[in-house]
């Protein structure tokens, strides 16, 4: 057979990750056929799982587990490439166990909850599903004077952690459905920080409704218009999805509870997701192969 380029054993470095002198062997022994070297050293468990790890991984589920008491509870995020991973049985077991490692160890540094054996988990799933699969994020919350509660909705892409002070594990559920659902950026009014505002006073200006009106009128409709904001994305202001004759402010009062906190996952969010062009995608791999 014609020698090994130095080109092939580059990109077969770069998509297993191992040593120049193994990926040479390898191509040698496969008579240059990368996939093939790629199968045989997946047969030697050398291929490391690291070689996925360019494809974004945007896709997932969010999970939640409260401790029976309601006196912590952690939210995490796992992440695939696509939503068919994440229907799979063995993803949604590597799931419970990050999980249960997070709620039984406390721990929200996804590279001290992985290391070891959740790390060993991941790395073989990801040569048996063949995507990239990674734990993005964690979150602890812990109510020393009231209680926390959970929802998460039935597609496993919305989940929401809330900490109440006083009230009960129920009340809580019900705060984090009304949650998932509105989707409010803080607990109260005086949450919002001036930034926000400003900016929402710049686009109220904008308006086309505000040109030509006296500076008085103009500040007059302003105040108006940036309380019901102000409204609109504060939980405690926002009626309550389950009876909107409720805010959820008074919901929380009549049971004796203060709202402290929350937190709410949504899959994939703020991840940039690059769109593939796969015709442009096939013709590179046609003419990979000829080269």
């Amino acid at each position: 057979m014609s020698a090994i380029s130095a080109s092939l054993v580059k990109e077969l470095r770069e998509r297993t990750g191992l040593g120049m002198m193994e990926c040479k062997k390898a191509l040698v022994e496969s008579n240059g056929d990368i996939e093939l070297a790629i199968d045989n050293l997946r047969k030697d468990s050398g291929l490391k799982a690291a070689k996925k790890a360019d494809r974004t991984a945007a896709d997932g589920v969010v999970s939640v587990k409260v401790a029976d008491d309601g006196s912590y509870g952690v939210l995490v995020e796992v992440n695939s490439e696509t939503d068919f991973v994440a229907r799979d049985e063995n993803f949604l077991g590597f799931v419970a166990k990050v999980v249960d490692k997070a709620f039984a160890d406390k721990v929200t540094d996804v590279a001290a909850l992985m290391a070891g054996g959740l790390e060993d988990a991941r790395s073989a799933l990801v040569q048996k599903i063949g995507e990239n699969i990674g734990v993005r994020r964690i979150v602890l919350v812990e109510a020393p004077a009231g209680c926390v509660g959970s929802y998460v909705h039935s597609n496993n892409r919305i989940a929401v952690i809330t900490q109440l002070k006083g009230g009960n594990v129920e009340l809580a559920k019900d705060v984090s459905m009304h949650i998932a659902a509105v989707n409010p950026q803080v607990v109260n009014t005086s949450e919002v920080s001036a930034d926000v505002v400003e900016k929402e006073k710049d686009i109220i200006k904008a308006q086309p409704d505000m040109a030509g009106k006296p500076a008085e009128i103009v500040e007059k409709m302003m105040v108006g218009r940036i309380n019901k904001f102000l409204k609109e994305i504060s939980l405690t202001e926002q009626a309550f999805v389950k009876n909107p004759e409720l805010t959820v402010g008074k919901l929380a009062k009549d049971a004796g509870a203060e709202i402290v906190a929350f937190t709410r996952f949504e899959v994939g969010e703020g991840i940039e997701k690059a769109e593939v062009d796969f015709a442009a995608e096939v013709a590179a791999q046609v003419q990979a192969s000829k080269g």
